[in-house]
């Protein structure tokens, strides 16, 4: 193998709520200008998501991680500046704690509206936002193989994003209802392990042939290898509400990689487990958070998500050396001390109704602090 090191440049995506500052339900219909002014504004950084009250930023390619922190800061702020002027506000959530699926209205592109014929309701039920962050790893092959290794550790980075735990105006019980929402939908999940790019692809192409897919955009897997970019695009976590969180999340990712990397350099492969044990952390991450353990498969134990945290700080401390994101890799223990936006909606939720306010206003206040957390840190 090659010593030459990938790239590992970032490149980050959040989608965003748009809210009506006086009710705060979903808008359904934001005016067209504002999502032209952004895109103006923003160089190409702003897309429409499949439901009207969403918007979506991307940063560009980023060298290193406080980069990437310059261009998502940015982007925040000038969408919540734009939504003002017209109106509106935003919030970063996975769902929204009261909105409802149902009167929700699709954009009106081309593949959306294929999406919207041939999936029907679960597409339709899409009213959910998430975090993908691109790892940038040249090598076809290579990329393939460190999908398969880190396919381990993406329960453990969903734990730390999740803010999703209130669907239809009820607490789920979940940490991360949102990937309930998205298993509805087709080519979902934790993804298969590949020998080769070259089986992926073959495994790709049978869909195209057959025309039940266009392309690889339509893999929406909680990792894949971008179709659009030479990347590892990790999309299993919810959007974090306060930024800083959502670094962290990139951060870690982008130090797992590099240790993967490295320990195969070194001729030493990380243990690959079937995706059978695999999703039964996912399940507990989507279900418990940070709360509960995850299993530790080597040792066949459950063991705190804190304990297991410090095993991977100290796992890709050289890493996140090399890479200059120590101070963002270790802040993952103070999100995990205070709290997830999931954590901390759910307090403000009981809060409210200890105070005397009714299920919708307790709700109303949480769409509150949502907005507040969503721009913290960031002026």
């Amino acid at each position: 193998m090659s010593a030459t090191s990938p790239s590992f440049t970032l490149g980050i995506e959040e989608e965003y709520l748009l809210i009506n500052p006086e009710t705060r339900d979903l808008e359904r219909d934001p005016p067209k200008a504002l999502l032209k002014a952004c895109q103006q504004n923003m160089e190409g950084r702003v897309s429409p998501e499949f439901m009207r009250c969403q918007i979506e930023v991307g940063t560009p390619i980023c060298k290193d991680i406080g980069a990437a922190r310059e261009e998502l800061a940015m982007l925040r702020r000038l969408i919540a500046r734009e939504a003002e002027a017209h109106g509106l506000a935003i919030i970063a959530a996975s769902t929204h704690p009261f909105a409802s699926w149902l009167p929700q209205k699709h954009t009106h592109r081309k593949r959306y509206d294929d999406l919207a014929r041939d999936i029907g309701v679960p597409v339709r039920r899409l009213l959910i936002c998430a975090n993908h962050v691109h790892v940038g790893i040249d090598d076809d092959n290579l990329r393939i193989d460190l999908m398969n290794q880190v396919r381990y550790f993406l329960p453990h980075l969903l734990a730390l994003s999740t803010s999703s735990p209130f669907w239809q105006g009820n607490d789920t019980e979940l940490k991360s209802y949102r990937l309930a929402v998205f298993n509805e939908m087709p080519r979902t999940g934790m993804p298969e392990d590949y020998l080769s790019f070259g089986e992926y692809e073959k495994h790709l192409d049978a869909l195209v042939q057959t025309k039940v897919i266009e392309d690889g955009t339509k893999i929406w897997w909680d990792i894949r290898p971008s179709a659009r970019f030479p990347t590892l695009e990790m999309r299993i976590c919810d959007i974090a509400t306060r930024m800083e969180d959502g670094i962290t999340v990139a951060a870690l990712y982008q130090c797992l990689l590099r240790m993967l990397w490295r320990l195969k350099r070194g001729n030493v492969a990380w243990r690959r487990y079937k995706t059978l044990l695999i999703n039964e952390n996912r399940w507990r991450a989507m279900r418990y958070g940070s709360d509960r353990g995850l299993i530790d498969f080597g040792r066949l134990e459950m063991v705190p998500y804190v304990d297991l945290l410090e095993e991977i700080i100290e796992l890709v401390r050289e890493d996140a050396e090399v890479l200059g994101c120590v101070a963002e890799v270790e802040h993952a223990r103070d999100i995990v001390k205070r709290g997830t936006s999931a954590h901390r909606q759910i307090a403000t939720y009981q809060k409210a109704r200890k105070e005397g306010a009714d299920k919708h206003e307790a709700l109303v206040r949480v769409v509150d602090w949502l907005r507040g957390e969503t721009l913290a840190g960031i002026a």
